[in-house]
């Protein structure tokens, strides 16, 4: 049971700073917002989905949330993952440029697997 809680505490440690620190970048580095221009995205995105992972982010990290909500967030950044990838490959971005959201993806499921498993320890 440690085990499992250092491992969900570690990948989820990992997804909310980068979360956080990427959310943060959205508002402030002028080279994200080239970017969702080089992808075809709106600048209203960029704020939207900053300000989504920061909540997140947040909602992962904080453990007095409720277990359903952060289900929803769990679903939020698998399909924010998903999507980058997706949005790298159809513009032909390098692989460098597809792979991190794949790894953080990883990660992230490696954080969800834990909670569930911590979870259903609790119940």
């Amino acid at each position: 049971m440690k085990k499992d809680k250092i491992i969900y505490w570690v990948s989820t440690g990992i997804i909310g700073a980068m979360m956080i620190f990427s959310g943060y970048a959205y508002f402030t580095n002028p080279q994200i917002a080239d970017s969702f221009k080089h992808i075809g995205f709106p600048d209203f995105f960029r704020v939207e989905l900053g300000t989504a992972k920061i909540i997140g982010a947040l909602v992962l990290l904080i453990p007095q949330i409720p277990s359903k909500v952060k289900e929803w967030a769990y679903a939020g950044f698998i399909i924010t993952f998903i999507s980058a990838a997706i949005a790298h490959i159809n513009i032909g971005d390098p692989t460098s440029a597809i792979i991190p959201p794949l790894v953080m993806l990883v990660v992230l499921l490696v954080s969800n697997f834990y909670f569930s498993k911590i979870q259903t320890v609790i119940a």
